[in-house]
């Protein structure tokens, strides 16, 4: 672990972590001067501001987590709801082979979204899952998760005008059209509405204030080993506030965010397989999907 890279932060706070290790060791050897004037600081206010520090640093990773987890349980959601809107309509509808459109409507949705939640383009997606109709019907639509939802609703009115499907079942299928409808809301409300940004600004100036200064309250009590404590505090604060950063926003590339494309096509594998799909269509599921 202490040699781990990927998903540490550390390559991210590392200019700023050598720009600070680097100012405490000119200090130490100027015995913490700065142009003949000595600066009078001991370690007693950076114990105060620093628990002080400490709670904000705190709260903040605990809210950026908190979206986090938030995210990721809507993302289950998404799974549990789609394989039981599958298994109703291969169980409950008269012909269980017409439940094909439906499924790969909801596979579309869950593609849909992810693309939509990451600012990316969903159109090959949708045209290897879609019909070229229903892709026009798409290319328009500015929140196609949305109106891929519908057209999930649209399958059951069919089939209840048909005679396919009982109204009492139709009213047991709209419940996981729902929450799926729900879980789209929650992931939209997580990306349109970030953090505060005066926390970020507030804990961002008050870090390196204090990596900054602190060389000035060490060099007399510490002497040499100035540069490694400061090094180590300035490592751990930076890199908190920069995880904090990182999974406040769930739904992006980094390493620490989401692995929605690995959780996107984990749901179109299990749902192609409740279909008895040979899994010709479907996108692989990345092998280090339990490690993400």
């Amino acid at each position: 672990m202490l040699f781990v890279l990927r998903g540490s932060v550390l390559p991210d706070i590392a200019p700023q972590l050598l720009a600070t290790t680097f100012f405490a060791i000119v200090i130490t050897l100027l015995h913490g001067r700065v142009f003949q004037w000595k600066i009078p600081l001991n370690f007693v206010p950076f114990s105060l501001i620093g628990l002080t520090l400490a709670i904000f640093l705190g709260f903040r990773n605990s809210t950026s987590y908190a979206r986090y987890w938030e995210a990721r349980t809507l993302w289950g959601t998404l799974l549990n709801e789609t394989r039981s809107l599958v298994r109703q309509a291969l169980t409950l509808a008269d012909e269980p082979a017409r439940a094909s459109e439906l499924t790969q409507r909801l596979i579309a949705f869950v593609h849909a979204l992810r693309h939509q939640l990451r600012g990316t383009d969903p159109t090959a997606d949708l045209a290897r899952l879609l019909s070229p109709l229903e892709c026009d019907r798409l290319s328009t639509a500015q929140f196609k998760p949305a109106v891929l939802l519908l057209m999930a609703g649209e399958w059951l009115r069919d089939q209840r005008q048909a005679g396919r499907l009982a109204p009492a079942l139709v009213q047991a299928m709209e419940l996981p059209l729902g929450h799926l409808s729900e879980a789209l809301g929650g992931c939209e409300r997580i990306a349109g509405t970030p953090i505060p940004f005066t926390y970020a600004v507030i804990i961002h100036r008050t870090i390196y204030l204090y990596c900054v200064l602190l060389p000035f309250g060490l060099i007399d009590s510490i002497g040499p080993m100035t540069p490694v404590i400061v090094a180590f505090i300035s490592y751990t604060f930076f890199a908190l506030e920069a995880l904090a950063a990182e999974i406040e926003e769930p739904f992006g590339i980094a390493a620490n965010d989401l692995a929605l494309d690995a959780m996107s096509h984990m749901i179109e594998a299990t749902l192609r397989e409740m279909m008895g799909d040979k899994m010709q269509n479907a996108l692989p599921i990345p092998a280090n999907f339990m490690q993400t």
